[in-house]
């Protein structure tokens, strides 16, 4: 991995105006495998890829319950996004216990942003390496919020983060406009064709490393797993693989063998300055 003398902690800056710690750990989300969020005008919905680190093992949990109109995905190192779901469950539970009613969306994304924000400013932390994908459903309607370890955070009506996401992007964006009508299906639809852009070649969408987290205005946020998905990916019809070619600004559909050395393209907003010599175990 590439060093220099700016990257020793969080508290110092380059030359360039740029915090290296920061950029490394947005390097790190974008090496976990995807999580993908949308919106309409009454559901949010989740979509994210499992992966396992053997034969012999389980996959990993990638969508977490917060509350009962509320729930995260994740992209990145799954011990701090366990430490901030965390938090976030004994936010809600404190909003209900004083105040007798649910947590609002917004209010919680801003205390976990102000949360990662501390650390990136005081020496001797390091900033969490977790994206989240935050969705909920409150007296103002459905929402998805994306939260970095920058610290900052934003409101979509779809997103996708982790490797290759840029591919899904593609998807959401050209296909933004049908989201706000559509009902929950064609939407659960939408999230996975764009989830779909994600994998590698020769993989596809299976029960067993897919995840749909629903939350809306008539049902709480529920995960749904294993063979109750299947129903869903019925919508794809037989195409659960990765066949379709790229959109512009898309990554290329070329066979790896490893998962996490094929190239993203870069984030607007972040300049990573980072050549990653071996893949973090990230989730």
């Amino acid at each position: 991995m590439f060093r220099n003398q700016y990257d020793n902690d969080v508290s110092t800056w380059s030359p360039q105006g740029r915090i290296h710690q920061v950029e490394y750990a947005v390097e790190a989300v974008k090496q976990g495998s995807a999580a993908i969020g949308l919106r309409s005008n009454k559901y949010a919905i989740l979509l994210a890829l499992k992966r396992s680190s053997g034969e012999l093992a389980s996959y990993q949990k990638k969508l977490i319950k917060i509350d009962d109109h509320m729930g995260i995905g994740i992209a990145g190192l799954t011990s701090d996004a366990r430490v901030l779901s965390n938090f976030m469950r004994s936010e809600a539970m404190k909003s209900k216990m004083l105040y007798d009613r649910p947590l609002p969306t917004q209010r919680i994304v801003n205390a976990i942003a102000d949360k990662a924000q501390v650390n990136t400013q005081q020496y001797g932390r390091r900033p969490y390496g977790v994206g989240l994908l935050v969705i909920g459903y409150d007296e103002t309607g459905p929402h998805l919020f994306e939260c970095s370890p920058s610290g900052t955070s934003f409101e979509y009506y779809a997103m996708s983060i982790g490797a290759r996401s840029q591919s899904a992007k593609t998807y959401l964006e050209r296909y933004r406009e049908d989201f706000t009508n559509a009902s929950l299906d064609e939407l659960v639809r939408h999230g996975l064709q764009a989830l779909r852009d994600t994998l590698q070649q020769d993989k596809e969408l299976n029960i067993h490393n897919t995840s749909l987290g629903i939350v809306g205005e008539d049902r709480s946020f529920e995960i749904i797993e294993g063979e109750a998905l299947q129903n869903y990916l019925d919508l794809l019809g037989e195409d659960t693989g990765r066949t379709r070619p790229a959109g512009p600004g898309g990554a290329s559909g070329s066979n790896n063998s490893n998962e996490d050395d094929e190239a993203e393209q870069p984030e607007p907003a972040v300049a990573v300055g980072l050549e990653v010599a071996e893949p973090m175990e990230t989730d």
